[in-house]
């Protein structure tokens, strides 16, 4: 276990309840507006949410900082690179 500290959101984007594509939709539309280096975090319901923001980070260059669940929500923390 990584004993580095737990980054802060800069925003929070709330897509509980919504089924995809919508989380993904809306996260691309969030990270663009927050600064190069700014967390995102992505609170949503979609059991999908995991492996699309994988994919999504990876085809877009940001990075995931972690997924963590806390009973039907997913807290995705995303880190615009550019």
């Amino acid at each position: 276990m990584s004993d580095a500290p737990v980054p802060v959101a800069d925003q929070v984007l709330d897509c509980t309840g919504m089924a995809c594509p919508l989380p993904v939709v809306k996260t691309s539309q969030a990270i663009k507006k927050i600064e190069a280096g700014q967390v995102l975090e992505l609170l949503a319901t979609d059991p999908g949410v995991e492996p699309d923001m994988k994919a999504w980070t990876g085809r877009t260059g940001n990075e995931l900082l972690g997924i963590a669940r806390e009973g039907d929500v997913f807290h995705v923390l995303i880190r615009r690179t550019r």
